[in-house]
C-alpha cells in the first residue's frame, strides 16, 4: 500500500525521513493532479519545517523530470546549465545569463532553464526579453539555436506544465519550499554538467550531493558568503565540486585569482532595464566589478563544461572571450537565430 499524504505529514512532524519510491509515489500524485491544493500545502510546508534530505530532494527532482518536455538532443558534449535557485535577495544583474554568453563564445555549449523574477529585480527570462531574445522557442527550436548558437533558453514554464497543480499553492504560500530548489535540478535539456548557485550554505552539500544521485557528470556548486548565488567577488565563495563521481567541498577567493575584493552592493540594479546595462558593460569589457564578476563566473562554468582544465584556465578564455569582442557578437547572433527560429516559414 502506497503512502499516503497524510502519512507522510506525520513524518515530517516527526522528523522522520519519507523514503525514495514514497516520495517518488508523492510527487506523481501532484505532478498528476491527484493531490489536493490543501495537501500540497502541508507536505511541502511539512518538508521545509522538517528540512528535506537528500533522498527526498532527489527523488522530486527525479518525478519532475519525468513530466517535464524534454530538449531532444543528441549530443551533450560540453553542454552545461548556469543557474541560480535565485531567493539570495542580493537584488544584483544577470550574472549568471551575462555568462552564459562568454561560457558560449569560449566554446562551452549552454542549455540555460530560467524563467521570470520571483526574489529578485529581474529573473533571465525578464532580460532575456528586454535584449529581443524569443524566450518562447519549441524544443525542436532551441536544439537548433544551441546547434546554431552554442545557446539555448528554456523558459521553464513552456517545460512544466505539470506544475500548473502547485503553482497556485506556491503563489498563496508565498514562502520557499521544496519547488525553489527542484527547478535548476530539472534541465529539460538534459545537460550533463552545471554551474549552480544556491542561495544558503547548507544547500552547498546537499545539492551537490542531490546532482551526484541524479547522475551529473561536473557539477560545481557554489554560495558567496556574502549571500549571493554566484562565484562572489564580495567574500569568500563555498563550492561542492562532483567530478568523475567524487565530490570535494572547498572555498575560493578573489584574490586567488588575482581579483580585488568588491561589495556586492556594487552589482545591484532596480530593475530590468538597469540589468541589460550592466551585462552590456561586462560584455563589452568595460573595466569594473561588472566584467570581473562575469569573466569569474563564465570561467567557472568553462570549468564545469569540460572546456577549460581548472577555473584559472577558465578565467582566461572568458577574457579572450570578452576582449576579442565574441562575447558580444555571440549575444547578437543569439538574439538574431531566436528571432529567426520563431518567425513562422512563409507559405
Amino acid at each position: 500500500m502506497p503512502i499516503t499524504p497524510q502519512e507522510a505529514l506525520l513524518r515530517c512532524i516527526e522528523h522522520r525521513e519519507i523514503f525514495h519510491d514514497e516520495m517518488l509515489y508523492l510527487f506523481r500524485q501532484i505532478m498528476s493532479g491527484e493531490m489536493s491544493p490543501t495537501m500540497i500545502a502541508a507536505l511541502t510546508m511539512g518538508l521545509r519545517v522538517k528540512k528535506e534530505t537528500i533522498g527526498e530532494i532527489a527523488a522530486a527532482a527525479q518525478v519532475m523530470r519525468e513530466f517535464s518536455t524534454k530538449v531532444p538532443m543528441a549530443d551533450t558534449t560540453n553542454l552545461l546549465d548556469i543557474v541560480g535557485t535565485g531567493g539570495d535577495g542580493a537584488h544584483t544583474f544577470n550574472i549568471s545569463t551575462a555568462s552564459m554568453f562568454v561560457a558560449a563564445a569560449a566554446g562551452a555549449r549552454v542549455a540555460k532553464h530560467g524563467g521570470r523574477s520571483v526574489s529578485s529585480s529581474s529573473g533571465s527570462a525578464d532580460v532575456l526579453d528586454s535584449l529581443g531574445v524569443n524566450i518562447n522557442l519549441q524544443p525542436e527550436q532551441i536544439a537548433q539555436s544551441i546547434a546554431q548558437t552554442g545557446i539555448g533558453f528554456m523558459y521553464a514554464p513552456n517545460h512544466h506544465a505539470a506544475m500548473k497543480h502547485a503553482a497556485p499553492v506556491r503563489r498563496e504560500l508565498g514562502v520557499r519550499t521544496i519547488f525553489n530548489i527542484l527547478g535548476p535540478l530539472t534541465n529539460p535539456a538534459g545537460a550533463p554538467n552545471i554551474l549552480m548557485g544556491v542561495f544558503h550554505a547548507d544547500l552547498v552539500g546537499i545539492q551537490v550531493r542531490v546532482l551526484q544521485r541524479l547522475g551529473a557528470q561536473h557539477a560545481i556548486v557554489v554560495y558567496g558568503r556574502d549571500n549571493m548565488d554566484e562565484v562572489s567577488l564580495g567574500a569568500a565563495t563555498m563550492v561542492g565540486e562532483l567530478v568523475n563521481g567524487e565530490i570535494r567541498e572547498y572555498e575560493i577567493h578573489p584574490e586567488d585569482f588575482g581579483m580585488s575584493m568588491i561589495a556586492s552592493r556594487n552589482l545591484k540594479v532596480a530593475d530590468s532595464i538597469e540589468s541589460k546595462a550592466k551585462m552590456l558593460e561586462a560584455l563589452r569589457g568595460e573595466p569594473g566589478a561588472a566584467a570581473d564578476i562575469v569573466a569569474l563566473n563564465a570561467g567557472t562554468a568553462l570549468y564545469a563544461a569540460g572546456v577549460a582544465s581548472s577555473i584559472e584556465d577558465g578565467l582566461a578564455r572568458a577574457r579572450i572571450a570578452v576582449s576579442s569582442g565574441a562575447a558580444l557578437a555571440k549575444l547578437e547572433q543569439f538574439v538574431q537565430v531566436t528571432q529567426q527560429l520563431g518567425t513562422p516559414a512563409q507559405a
